[in-house]
């Protein structure tokens, strides 16, 4: 079974992880950024660690992405492409590396659009999130 694993590193302001993916068709490592833990509120929060299933899934916003399921009190939790945290409202961003973008002293992913791309390539319809 694909696992996607997410290490979390929380501030006031966003929460950045270091993450692997373990598939059968290799190892992918690559960056997230959430937003701050503020306790699973919708919209202003990450979600709260614990291991979730997902599944890819077809965005008309996004495109193809993974979706988080089960969340407790959330819902269309996703895996998606963007770069900063006013792009997410409890969704995960995927990248290569965090810096500061945009110049809001705020951390962002870099180079999002490919990472989510060969995330999607190395894994299977679905999996295993764990967060830590």
């Amino acid at each position: 079974m694909d696992k996607i694993k997410i290490t979390r590193t929380y501030t006031d302001n966003a929460t950045y992880g270091q993450a692997v993916a373990t598939t059968k068709k290799g190892v992918f490592y690559f960056k997230t950024l959430e937003l701050p833990n503020k306790n699973n509120q919708r919209n202003i929060s990450c979600i709260p660690e614990g291991v979730y299933a997902w599944v890819k899934h077809k965005s008309s916003k996004f495109g193809t992405c993974i979706w988080v399921k089960n969340v407790p009190n959330r819902s269309e939790i996703l895996i998606h492409q963007g770069n900063y945290t006013s792009q997410i409202r409890g969704c995960i961003l995927p990248g290569e590396k965090h810096i500061d973008i945009n110049g809001d002293k705020i951390k962002d992913v870099t180079n999002s659009k490919n990472t989510i791309k060969q995330l999607l390539e190395i894994c299977s319809d679905s999996g295993l999130l764990y967060i830590f």
